[in-house]
């Protein structure tokens, strides 16, 4: 267990000129967390993604530059960028008992390599990286080799890997010690204030610089008393082997200790391998490497970009157009209720040969109600079912026609002389089946609809709130019970719907059998069956507002590839 203050414990860093090397805690650079791989990989995401559903100028060309850019980026450019973003393998290798899987550990925050006192204690390579790492890893000889682990603690853009001892008393680990340095791009040798003067550290820094690896040492224990006294003598030695731009890290001596070191005794060491082996460095490798193909990728992006642009803003005026169609042909179908449309033709055939066989206006009223036995208000409520069924079907065609003269309006106002960009290829096809289908399915369910109003108009003249309860009697009730009476529940909502739709006899009667409170349901009906035409002239427009309603022609719609020729942009 250690007994000192952990700042007095941290490790120094010092160059062989006596200088400290450049990372202090002061100037350590944030580590970066977008990779250039992780740009190429978005911005082939978001091109994928981009969509140019409108027929413009120029989308036709927009495309297929969209289509070349995506076979640049999964042809070329990124199982390029793939390859030169896999994590740089950063070795730590020393001598038998040095402290390097503690070390590791350290750096991890986490036990993950096998540590203490029995040699060896490193007997499988244990080679950890960044979990956002994954998609660039690339499988080699020295991952074969290993345990691979992957772990939060390692700095994107870095794979650490606890090598075996290279003075091992295993031949096999010492074999396999060689290899992994042989492969690494970056080494950290680990010795003691003990050992550091054997042989073995200078042959193996010796090959490393041969091979142009960067380097550093780590001085493990070094006692206080002696620390000033060791580290000149280790910066000497270094100066004599050329080694003078070799990071030197000395951790002093905290006796008896168990588990991994205090985070702030290896964090300059963490902040090294960040600095050098992190994304900051991969990027300016990549950037150098593929500079002639990534300078190319911010016009094409732009145009790309642009075409999507084009897409927002025609669909926005689009928009405005349909919602500028419609007005007039919403008045038209109130006009055409509220002109008494409905009640001609066949409805009015209809009544007049009620009239005349059944004689359904001849009913006796007398001091406002009207006077009937039950048998020949049944007969009456028989005898006008058909006229409920022609007033169904009238007000059912009236309400396609609504909708037929809104289809017109829209198909003008999208492919006529002023059409707007992208308007003509736009326009609802004159004759499509499928809209006909679903404008007479959406008149017969309004009409529908119109109809139960009605039926529940009869209930509320009598008084009747809710099933069950009786109604409340009044001069008014009265008068609805005996028109009831008189042509049965069905009978007397036929009578409303075809006074409502503008039948000025139905419309006669109904006041007759039930005074202001009738002449007010009529009212009703007509201003609701209005209503309903103007519902079937707005969904026209529905299904057209669907197809705008996308997220290729959402206002962010560029957004992304905004982003990405912003990120293109920082890597030049």
């Amino acid at each position: 267990m250690t007994t000192r203050h952990a700042a007095d414990r941290a490790p120094r860093a010092f160059s062989a000129s006596g200088r400290t090397p450049g990372i202090t805690p002061g100037n350590a650079p944030e580590e970066i967390g977008t990779t250039v791989y992780d740009v190429g990989r978005d911005l082939r995401r978001d091109v994928a993604d981009a969509r140019l559903p409108l027929d413009l100028d120029g989308a036709g060309d927009a495309e297929e530059a969209r289509k070349r850019l995506l076979n640049q980026l999964d042809e070329h450019l990124l199982p390029r960028l793939k390859e030169l973003s896999s994590p740089a393998v950063v070795v730590i290798a020393g001598s038998t008992g040095a402290g390097k899987s503690t070390l590791y550990n350290s750096l991890l925050g986490e036990e993950v390599s096998t540590a203490g006192v029995l040699r060896p204690t490193t007997r499988e390579p244990v080679f950890a990286y960044n979990p956002l790492d994954v998609d660039v890893l690339v499988h080699s000889p020295t991952t074969a080799m290993s345990r691979v682990v992957e772990h939060d603690g390692v700095p994107r853009g870095t794979a650490l890997l606890d090598a075996p001892d290279l003075d091992s008393l295993l031949a096999e680990n010492r074999s396999t010690a060689a290899q992994l340095l042989e492969a690494a791009d970056l080494w950290l040798f680990v010795t003691t204030a003990a050992r550091y003067g054997d042989a073995l550290p200078w042959v193996a820094l010796g090959q490393a610089m041969e091979r142009g690896a960067s380097v550093a040492m780590v001085l493990n224990r070094v006692p206080q008393h002696n620390l000033t006294t060791i580290r000149g003598d280790l910066l000497a030695r270094l100066r004599e082997h050329g080694m003078e731009g070799v990071p030197l890290f000395v951790i002093p001596d905290v006796g008896p200790h168990e588990g991994m070191l205090d985070r702030a005794t290896v964090a300059p060491i963490a902040r090294w391998l960040t600095m050098l082996a992190g994304p900051d460095r991969s990027r300016a490798v990549i950037v150098r490497t593929l500079k002639g193909s990534l300078a190319a990728l911010p016009a094409w992006v732009t145009g790309i970009a642009d075409a999507v642009q084009e897409q927002v803003e025609a669909a926005e005026v689009l928009r405005e157009t349909i919602d500028r169609a419609l007005p007039d042909a919403e008045a038209s179908a109130r006009r055409a209720v509220a002109s008494g449309v409905v009640a001609g033709g066949s409805v009015a055939s209809r009544w007049a040969q009620l009239a005349g066989a059944e004689k359904i206006d001849r009913v006796k009223v007398r001091h406002g109600q009207a006077r009937s036995t039950r048998r020949r208000g049944r007969s009456r409520e028989v005898a006008l079912e058909p006229l409920l069924e022609e007033v169904r079907a009238a007000a059912t065609r009236t309400l396609v026609a609504a909708g037929v003269t809104a289809d017109d309006a829209l198909r003008a106002a999208l492919s006529g002389p002023s059409a707007p960009p992208g308007g003509p290829a736009f326009a609802p096809e004159h004759g499509d089946p499928v809209r006909e289908a679903a404008r007479e399915q959406a008149a017969a369910t309004q009409v529908h609809e119109w109809v139960a109003v009605a039926d529940r108009a009869v209930e509320a003249l009598r008084g009747v709130d809710e099933p069950g309860i009786a109604p409340q009697e009044t001069a008014e009730t009265r008068r609805a019970e005996a028109a009831v009476k008189a042509f049965g529940t069905t009978g007397l909502a036929a009578l409303l719907l075809t006074a409502a739709a503008g039948s000025d006899d139905a419309a006669r009667l109904v006041h007759s059998l039930l005074g202001d409170a009738g002449d007010a349901s009529v009212t009703t009906l007509t201003s609701d069956l209005a209503d309903r035409a103007a519902v079937v002239v707005a969904r026209e427009a529905l299904d057209l507002h669907d197809r705008l309603d996308i997220p290729a022609l959402a206002p962010d719609a560029a957004v992304g590839l905004r982003l990405r020729l912003a990120e293109l942009r920082r890597l030049s």
